[in-house]
């Protein structure tokens, strides 16, 4: 289990899913893409977010759609 993951899944979601962001497909996918990009930039391997979470495109689509700038915080 990798604290580090989720710590930075759960603050990247927070200051990376507008409240603009469609559900949609394509939006999930380019955020999915920018996640792992950032994570690698600061030496998080997505392993270490993929063992946290059963699918990494689920959770962000959730962030889109339960979007609560109160809860992300």
């Amino acid at each position: 289990m990798s604290t580090r993951g989720v710590n930075f899944l759960d603050q990247w979601l927070a200051n990376n899913v507008p409240e603009t962001t469609k559900a949609d497909v394509i939006s999930v996918d380019e955020l999915t893409h920018k996640l792992i990009a950032d994570a690698k930039a600061i030496g998080i391997k997505r392993s270490e977010i993929d063992e946290e979470v059963d699918s990494l495109y689920r959770t962000i689509l959730d962030a889109i759609v339960h979007f609560d700038p109160g809860l992300l915080d």
